[in-house]
């Protein structure tokens, strides 16, 4: 039952407090006094539509709270357990609608955020709005079928519950089920995605090495300028200046011209340090021809 409610901003009413008890409960005052807005806080308490209208003027929210005693209710209690929601420890429960005046509108049970239909179907079980305009709770299809099982008594309590064990283990396997297709579909686009992959891959053919090469080339073409005046630099010490400038004749210049004048020495010292000069020139020849290549092969446009 519902045992306690409260209204904030709701209508006419800026804050109220209704203590229900076990029983008969009516609720009597002159036209104005804030009877609809009881209903209202009821009807948004058991999960109805939300009209921003009823939010009360100077006011950004409406709020009503209502406290639910279970009293052992096995169909609310399930709502409440499934919802994840927390019973107090005196077997109470706490319902929350707010209402903002732009229009949007939240629900809590038991400290957790929930579906406004979860507050319906809370309502369902507990309470029973009894108006010209309401409907009562025997026309709940639901509401129906309890009745009449109830009349039966035992003779269907029992197959009763045989049927509804037999229905959540039912129910758990559909829901299995789903879950294991869903995941199958799931894997299926996960193994055509890794077979694109593959295929992508297949079609690169990648080397041993490749990437370290790739690294090297994109730096190489970033710093192009700077490589290329390294190395011009570098050839021209070596095999001196490309318009054959005298003054800079490079190394293997001064290196055939040192050997010249050792050649033509009579000392034997002298002469045995020419060989010498020779590999150097030899090497130097090599190095110039590699710093050569490597200017060929620098892209004029990285």
């Amino acid at each position: 039952m519902l045992a306690e409610m409260r209204i904030q901003g709701l209508g006419v009413i800026e804050d109220a407090l209704l203590e229900l008890h076990a029983g008969f409960t009516v609720v009597t005052g002159e036209t104005g006094a804030g009877k609809t807005m009881v209903v209202s806080g009821l009807h948004l308490l058991s999960g109805g539509r939300a009209e921003v209208s009823k939010v009360r003027t100077g006011m950004l929210k409406a709020f009503v709270e209502g406290r639910f005693e279970l009293g052992g209710a096995e169909g609310a209690t399930r709502i409440v357990t499934d919802a994840g929601a927390e019973v107090d420890e005196d077997g109470s429960v706490i319902a929350l609608r707010a209402v903002s005046v732009d229009g949007r509108s939240r629900a809590h049970l038991g400290g957790r955020s929930v579906p406004v239909g979860v507050l319906a179907d809370l309502s369902e079980q507990l309470i029973a709005v009894h108006g010209q305009n309401d409907q009562l709770r025997l026309l709940r299809p639901a509401e129906q079928r309890a009745v009449i099982d109830r009349f039966a008594g035992e003779a269907v309590t029992e197959p009763l519950e045989r049927y509804r064990a037999v229905r959540d283990e039912w129910l758990a396997v559909v829901a299995e089920l789903t879950e294991r297709s869903t995941r199958s579909r799931e894997m299926a686009q996960q193994a055509d995605l890794l077979r694109h992959g593959l295929a992508e891959i297949d079609a690169v053919a990648p080397e041993p090495g490749e990437d370290t090469e790739l690294t090297e080339q994109i730096k190489r073409l970033a710093a192009v300028d700077e490589l290329r005046a390294a190395a011009s630099a570098a050839h021209a010490a070596v095999a001196g200046s490309a318009d054959g400038d005298p003054d800079a004749p490079g190394a293997l210049g001064l290196i055939g011209e040192a050997s010249r004048h050792l050649t033509g020495s009579e000392d034997a010292v002298l002469r045995e340090l020419g060989p010498r000069l020779d590999e150097a020139s030899v090497l130097l020849s090599e190095v110039g021809a590699e710093l050569g290549s490597y200017l060929e092969t620098l892209d004029a446009d990285p």
